[in-house]
C-alpha cells in the first residue's frame, strides 16, 4: 500500500467519524459549552483512532487491536455511566455509535472502504430517524407487526425450500417464481400501507384512496361511491379518493413490471406514467388539499385503513396467479396472440396484478409485444369496469365524473403507446 492510498483510507476513517459525529453533535447543539457529551470532534477522533489501530493491526496482529478496542469501549462505557448517573437518564445509542465508529474506521483502513462508508451512511440515517421510528412504533399494531413477521417468514423460510422449476400443464407452474411474485406484491402493498398510515389523515380522501388502492382499487371505488348517498356534500372529495385509488393501480403495475419484467418497462413506462399523471392530477385538483376546510368537511378522511397483508388474502392471490398463468399459457398456445390478449381483458376486470405477473413471465420467453399489449389491455379493462361500478353505486354525477377522468387517462396512455417506439 503506497502513501497516497494510505492517506485515502485514513481520511475515510476520519470522515466516517465526522459523519456520525455531525448527527450526534446536532442533537446536543443547544447544550452549553462543556455540558455536551460525545459530539462531532469526539466521534471524528474515534473514527481516526480506529483507523490508526486498524493500520497497526496489520503490523502487530489482531490481539493488540482487540485490546485497543476493549480500552476504547471501556473508556466510552465509563464516561456514559457517569453521565447517566449525573443526569438520571438511560440510553445506549451514543455508546454503541462510538463502538461502531471505531470499528468502521479500522475496517476502512484494512481495505474495505466501500462497505465501511456504506455502513456509516446507513448508521447515520438510522440515528437521524429517531423521531420517525418512535412515531412509527406508536402507531404500529400487533396485527401489523404479525403481518410483517409472516412476510419475513414467507420470504426467508418458505421461499428457499420451494423447487425452482416448471410443473403441471405446459410446465407453466414454477412454485418458486409464483411464491416470489406473491411475496413481492404483498410487500409492496404492505410498505405502502405503513407509509400511508404514518402520513395520517391530513389529506383526507387522498390518503383514504391511496390506502384503499393498496388493498383493492375496485373495492375502494365501490366503497367511496356508496358513501356518496350518505354524504352528498362530499361527492367531490369522495371522487378524488376513488381516483387516487386508480392512480395507485397504474403505479403499482409499473412497479411490478419493473421488478419482474424490466425488459417490458421501456414499452410500458410512458403509457403507465401518462395514465398515472392524469388520474393523480384529477384527484389532487378535486381534493384541493391546499384549501382550509371546516371540521365537518373532513369526514371523508375517516376511512379505516385496512392491512393489505392478510395471510388468507395472500394465499388467495397466489392461487389466482397460478390459475391465470396456466390459462394464459394455454390460450396463447391454442389461439395465438389474440387469445392471450382477449384473456387479459377478461382477467383484468377482476385483478390487474395477477395478469401483469403472468405476462412478465411470458415476456421472458421473447413475447414482449404481446405481454406489453396484454398488460395495457388488462389495466384498461379494470379501469372501465370500475367506472361502471362507480356509476351504479355512486350515482350519475359521481359515475360520470369517474368515467370522464378514466377515459382521459386511457386516451393519454393509448396515445403515448402509439407514438413511442416499441422495439
Amino acid at each position: 500500500m503506497d502513501d497516497n492510498e494510505l492517506f485515502v483510507r485514513i481520511g475515510l476513517a476520519l470522515a466516517i467519524g465526522f459523519l456520525i459525529g455531525v448527527e450526534r453533535g446536532w442533537r446536543e447543539r443547544e447544550e452549553a459549552e462543556g455540558d455536551r457529551a460525545a459530539g462531532l470532534r469526539t466521534f471524528a477522533l474515534t473514527g481516526l483512532l480506529g483507523g490508526i489501530w486498524g493500520l497497526l493491526a496489520k503490523e502487530l496482529g489482531p490481539a493488540p487491536f482487540g485490546l485497543a478496542f476493549l480500552a476504547v469501549a471501556g473508556a466510552l462505557t465509563l464516561f456514559r455511566w457517569r453521565e447517566t448517573q449525573a443526569e438520571g437518564t438511560r440510553g445506549m445509542t451514543t455508546l454503541v455509535a462510538g463502538f461502531l465508529t471505531f470499528s468502521l474506521g479500522a475496517y476502512a483502513v484494512l481495505g474495505h472502504m466501500a462497505v465501511a462508508a456504506a455502513a456509516a451512511v446507513a448508521a447515520t440515517a438510522l440515528l437521524a430517524a429517531k423521531e420517525w421510528l418512535h412515531a412509527w412504533l406508536k402507531v404500529l399494531t400487533w396485527q401489523e407487526l404479525r403481518a410483517g413477521l409472516i412476510l419475513l417468514g414467507m420470504s426467508l423460510v418458505a421461499l428457499p425450500v420451494l423447487p425452482n422449476r416448471g410443473f403441471g400443464p405446459y410446465d407453466a407452474l414454477n412454485p418458486y417464481e409464483i411464491w416470489l411474485m406473491t411475496v413481492v406484491v404483498a410487500a409492496v402493498s404492505f410498505i405502502g400501507y405503513v407509509a400511508v398510515k404514518l402520513a395520517g389523515e391530513r389529506y383526507g380522501s387522498l390518503i383514504a384512496g391511496v390506502a384503499g388502492g393498496l388493498v383493492s382499487s375496485t373495492v375502494t371505488t365501490v366503497d367511496l361511491a356508496r358513501r356518496v348517498k350518505q354524504e352528498p356534500e362530499n361527492r367531490r372529495l369522495l371522487l378524488s379518493g376513488a381516483l387516487a385509488a386508480s392512480t395507485v393501480m397504474f403505479a403499482r403495475v409499473g412497479v411490478v413490471v419493473g421488478i419482474f419484467g424490466p425488459g417490458l418497462l421501456g414499452r410500458l413506462v410512458a403509457p403507465l406514467a401518462a395514465a398515472t399523471i392524469v388520474n393523480a392530477a384529477a384527484a389532487v385538483i378535486l381534493n384541493r388539499p391546499w384549501e382550509k376546510r371546516a371540521p365537518e368537511e373532513g369526514r371523508e378522511g375517516k376511512h379505516a385503513l385496512k392491512n393489505p397483508f392478510e395471510f388468507r388474502q395472500v394465499i388467495g392471490f397466489g392461487l389466482l396467479l397460478a390459475v391465470i398463468i396456466v390459462l394464459t399459457r394455454a390460450l396463447t398456445e391454442i389461439f395465438g396472440v389474440e387469445g392471450g390478449i382477449a384473456f387479459a381483458a377478461i382477467a383484468g376486470l377482476a385483478d390487474v396484478d395477477a395478469i401483469t405477473l403472468s405476462m412478465t413471465r411470458m415476456a421472458g420467453q421473447g413475447t414482449l409485444d404481446l405481454a406489453a399489449t396484454a398488460i395495457l389491455v388488462a389495466a384498461a379493462a379494470n379501469s372501465l369496469s370500475k367506472s361502471g361500478l362507480a356509476l351504479f353505486a355512486g350515482g350519475r354525477a359521481f359515475g360520470l365524473g369517474y368515467l370522464g377522468v378514466t377515459l382521459a387517462s386511457l386516451a393519454a396512455a393509448g396515445a403515448t403507446a402509439l407514438v413511442q417506439p416499441w422495439s
